[in-house]
């Protein structure tokens, strides 16, 4: 029922949408050859409100010719990446960062394309009004070199301070970030959505930094998709097929943010359509034909590797772990 119901709102979502040409299929499309294989595994993160066109894209897929599309529920000490490169996953999304350690670890991935900017906040205590200001502050992450960690790391070096020593950092895996900040343990966490939300409501605490406005963050995209390397070299056709449809449900967060929280919640993703909708709105879905992914895998390459978090340069990073070719694709064909 749950399906029938899911796919019911879908349908009815593309009476909405689909005169905008957002879910037909390219004319050169009905010339490629079937994919090769008509299998494909997404993981499926509970709450995770910003990979909504990943969690979507199921009724697009099976157009695009996938008849098994699997959404693999994930432990809570689950390593997508590691998932994605012994091939438990034939794709997943991420942050830059964590794909760029990937890479780096000699993993087997290859990022496709960038999905969105914007929806991380770094939230503080109201004494707290600048990422300076962090200086001897209490900083909650799930573990050190975690995504958050690498990232409020940067956030904190670009401003001229030594986060190795001029930030507490708290790491704990059993315990949410935003949960010890609500108990006063931390000072300050990188929340994502529905974090932000939730503390809206909550009225706890306050925004020092927003990716979606905030630049050089809000220049270069929040999230990205990787793609088993093997996956993709083995199956090209599927690969663009892949990508064709979850950029089809990036437009569709654009286009109709209603429908794509629906979907979200029908789909167990996350159980607040009110959160679902808002992140939805805030995120900038509508930069995947504008940003150049490249330029996102270099600032936060180069970054990286000047605070010690790798040793590669941003050339040998991107030559090892990207692949735009079926982007560059799309984007000929998707040009409206």
């Amino acid at each position: 029922m749950e399906i029938v119901q899911s796919r019911r709102h879908f349908m009815m979502g593309l009476s909405a949408v689909g005169a905008a040409g957002l879910v037909s299929v390219p004319t050169s499309a009905h010339a490629e050859p079937a994919p090769e294989t008509t299998t494909v595994r997404l993981p499926r993160t509970f709450r995770a409100l910003c990979e909504a066109p990943k969690n979507i894209a199921g009724e697009l897929l099976r157009a695009e010719g996938f008849t098994d599309v699997r959404y693999i529920d994930l432990a809570a000490d689950s390593d997508p990446a590691a998932m994605l490169a012994n091939g438990e996953l034939d794709f997943t999304t991420d942050f830059p960062p964590a794909h760029i350690m990937a890479i780096e670890a000699g993993m087997p991935i290859k990022v496709v394309t960038g999905l969105h900017s914007g929806c991380l906040e770094l939230i503080v205590k109201e004494s707290i009004n600048s990422i300076s200001d962090l200086k001897g502050k209490r900083v909650g992450v799930f573990a050190l070199t975690s995504a958050p960690h690498v990232l409020v790391t940067l956030m904190a070096a670009y401003v001229g301070l030594d986060p190795a020593t001029d930030l507490e950092w708290v790491a704990n895996p059993d315990v949410s970030s935003m949960q010890f900040f609500n108990e006063g343990k931390v000072d300050a966490f990188l929340a994502v959505p529905p974090e932000p939300q939730e503390q809206r409501v909550r009225n706890v605490g306050h925004t020092i930094l927003n990716t979606t406005v905030d630049r050089p963050w809000s220049q270069h995209y929040c999230c990205m998709l990787a793609g088993n390397a093997d996956f993709v070299d083995r199956h090209p056709v599927a690969t663009k097929r892949v990508l064709r449809a979850i950029l089809k449900a990036a437009d569709i967060c654009v286009s109709n943010p209603g429908l794509a929280a629906q979907l979200s919640v029908d789909g167990k993703f996350t159980d607040r359509y009110d959160y679902a909708l808002e992140g939805l709105r805030e995120a900038r879905y509508d930069v995947w034909r504008e940003f150049d992914p490249e330029d996102t895998m270099r600032f936060y390459a180069l970054r990286m590797n000047e605070v010690g978090f790798i040793e590669a340069g941003p050339n040998k990073i991107i030559a090892n772990g990207t692949d735009w070719r079926f982007l560059n694709e799309i984007k000929r064909e998707l040009k409206t």
